[in-house]
Order: C-alpha cells, then structure tokens, then sequence
C-alpha cells in the first residue's frame, strides 16, 4: 500500500488499518489440548463481565477454565473468584506489567504458561477462555495463543467506534457490541452502530446485547458451542 503525492514519486504508508500486524507465532497443534477463545477489548467494554456469563453458561455442560490479564493487579480474577462463576482454583490471573496486547500477542509465553497449568491442574480441559486486559482497536490475540477471538466494544464509546475499524473490529471471529440497554442514555445509534459493524466486518459475525436483559449471553454462549471442536467419544 502507497501513498501518492503531487510530486512525482511516492512514500509507503506505515500502518494498514485493514490488516492485522504480522503474527509472530504459529498456531499450535489443536489435538490433546483445550480449545482457547481469547476475548478482548478497549477498557470497560465488559470483557470481564462476558466472561462472567459465558462462565455460568457454559460451566455446567463444559469443562472450562479462565485466564484473566491485567496489567499490574488480579482485578478480574478476584472479581471472577468473588462472583463464584467457577471454582477458584480454575481461574488463572496474569500480571502483564505492560499494554495487555504485549502479553496476547507479542510475548504470549505468561498466558501459554497459565492456560498449561489449568490443564495439567484439570485434564480434559474442553475450553480456556483468555481475558485480556482492556487496550485499544489494534489488540488482537495471536493465533498461538487463541484459536479464536472476541472481540467487546460498548455503545458507551460512541456508536462511531465499529467504523473506526482497527483490527480487533474488523478480524475477530466474533463481534460483540455490548451494553446496549444503554443506548439511549449515552445517545448512540445502534442501528447506525451495527450497520457500521457488518459494513467493516463483510461475512463476520456481530451480536449485540445487554447482560442486564440477558445475565447469560446466550447469544455468545451459542456462538461459542458452535466453534468449538467435536471430541471423540
């Protein structure tokens, strides 16, 4: 990709926002180990609390633990543990101690370490799901560290936010627009948002929902038994 300008040669331009940045990890062999989902998103987008409802959803049909980052605290891990979602000792806290996007997508070896531990603590691990501390439009999971992604942004932010695209808009498996009972108090278009969002993501999907009208997520919760692999037996 380059930019044109009016006198006589070009200049390359430094930032695609409709690719991702190289991934510098390959994808993990997906046979004998727990398939991992890695849900991101800007700060108070309610990662936390999804993962909190896909944790009750699923708890009792799946065999599924949590890892959660944040930057220099356990916030969402004890929040997580308090909220009695799963048993304490299948929920995992990393300190990234720098922007969360270091540790899902540069340097994933504190996650990849949390997400063995919980399966040598539990064998037979059906689902992990990777929390990552908030960060901004660009922070996508490396491939070897999840083999899908979601990715949260709230109609608090303003319903310009899909159309800014960035790669967390625009690649992730999964959409999801949240805290939509709020609309109307923040003045956000949500029809204006979705349609922004199916526009920047073609065939993608986008779900949009309140956990105060549905504490459950059942529409996530759905997506996710759906990309989940079949295991034998």
């Amino acid at each position: 990709m380059r930019a044109e300008h009016g006198h006589g040669h070009t200049h390359p331009v430094s930032f695609d926002p409709t690719a991702t940045e190289p991934d510098r990890h390959t994808a993990a062999p997906a046979a004998g180990r727990a398939y991992r989902i890695g849900i991101g998103g800007p700060v108070g987008s309610g990662k936390t609390a999804l993962t909190a409802a896909l944790c009750r959803a699923l708890g009792g049909e799946l065999n599924l633990a949590v890892v959660t980052n944040d930057i220099y605290t356990t916030e969402d891990a004890d929040f997580l543990r308090k909220a009695g979602v799963l048993a304490p000792e299948r929920i995992e806290a990393v300190q990234t101690g720098a922007c969360p996007h270091t540790a899902i997508r540069d340097d994933i070896t504190a996650n990849l370490d949390a997400v063995e531990t919980l399966e040598e603590r539990f064998p037979g691990l059906d689902l992990v799901l990777i929390e990552s501390g908030g960060d901004n439009l660009t922070a996508v999971f490396s491939r070897g560290l999840a083999d899908s992604q979601v990715f949260v942004v709230d109609v608090a932010g303003g319903d310009k936010v899909p159309r800014k695209g960035g790669p967390g808009v625009t690649t992730a498996d999964l959409l999801v627009i949240n805290k939509i009972d709020l609309a109307s108090l923040v003045g956000a278009d949500l029809g204006v948002m979705t349609a922004d969002a199916h526009r920047m993501r073609g065939d993608l999907p986008v779900l949009a929902q309140s956990l105060v009208q549905t504490p459950d997520a059942p529409d996530v919760a759905r997506w996710v038994r759906s990309v989940l692999p079949v295991r034998a037996g």
